[in-house]
């Protein structure tokens, strides 16, 4: 009984699997053309620029930060190949059949017709309405149809063009910077240039004994600590015993005192070389008078006369 079922089985399979064979309708194959680029990553390294001269003798420093990189591009041309085909659907066969019956005659007609105007109809009504009705007829195809046509990738073939290197370098852009002084560690921020503005008598250094930081350790590493770059920055002895000096002129406060004691606190950073923040005192005091117009005339006053300081009218900004 089993030995006479098995060749109904066969043939049973054979059969299905020429019928969903037959019902795919293959279309033209489709190829698409790309060009892909790859860079491969060579190098990667920080720089740190802590200028000249490489000891401070004043208070502040622009340190400036790069991101190096060496990249290897190469370029490839990718083609791929995709056969496309029909999808059998048999519920398009109620109106494929007879709108197939109706190509083929309309078909020979148009052959018939082609005959007695010497071959002049075009190849769309002489062959293509004939092919597309039989295989309207086909009752285990369905006709050709790009809007729902599907496709599966044939081929893939890469073609090496050329290849180059790359180069880039980039400012360390709003990223960390760890600067250790003696042994306290500060993490501060470059700004969007990739520079970092030290100043010894600004926060966070202000809260230090300044005249102990001899050594100033700058470094930088990438988020995945695949490189990171270290520089020193030395500190003067001169510097060191200006720091302390200056400090207390700038922080202690101001309020109680005279308008002799603020100039004397201008003038002094001054003499020791600090005019950057002798300006800055000047002018964060002419601030704090903006509201005592005769106070703040006697301060502008006692600063060209004590300390020869020329100062514009904050009544022209």
């Amino acid at each position: 009984m089993f030995k006479r079922s098995t060749p109904g089985l066969v043939g049973a399979a054979l059969c299905g699997a020429l019928f969903l064979s037959g019902c795919a309708n293959q279309l033209p194959q489709r190829s698409e053309h790309e060009e892909r680029v790859e860079r491969k990553l060579l190098d990667h390294s920080l720089q740190i620029d802590i200028g000249e001269p490489r000891v401070l003798e004043l208070p502040q420093r622009r340190v400036r930060v790069h991101e190096q990189k060496t990249f290897e591009v190469t370029a490839f041309e990718v083609s791929r190949r995709y056969d496309r085909y029909t999808p059998y659907q048999p519920w398009r066969e109620l109106y494929e059949v007879p709108l197939g019956a109706v190509a083929v005659i309309a078909g020979i007609g148009a052959n018939a017709l082609n005959v007695v105007l010497l071959g002049r109809l075009p190849d769309s009504a002489t062959k293509d309405w004939i092919s597309y009705g039989f295989a309207g007829l086909n009752p285990l195809m369905n006709v050709e149809s790009n809007g729902r046509s599907q496709q599966n990738l044939a081929s893939l073939d890469e073609q090496r063009q050329d290849a180059r290197m790359e180069y880039s370098s980039l400012p360390w852009a709003e990223r960390s910077v760890r600067v250790k002084a003696n042994e306290q560690t500060h993490e501060l921020l470059t700004d969007r240039n990739g520079v970092l503005r030290l100043n010894l008598l600004d926060s966070p250094f202000a809260e230090q004994d300044v005249s102990r930081i001899g050594t100033l350790q700058l470094s930088v590493e990438d988020p995945q600590g695949s490189t990171r770059a270290d520089a020193a920055l030395l500190v003067s002895r001169t510097l060191r015993g200006k720091l302390q000096e200056a400090h207390k002129l700038i922080y202690d406060d101001l309020e109680d005192d005279e308008v002799e004691q603020w100039v004397h606190r201008v003038k002094r950073l001054s003499e020791l070389g600090l005019e950057e923040e002798a300006s800055e005192l000047e002018q964060s005091l002419i601030e704090l008078t903006r509201n005592d117009p005769e106070l703040q005339e006697s301060f502008l006053l006692a600063l060209m006369r004590d300390a020869g300081r020329l100062v514009a009218d904050p009544g022209n900004d």
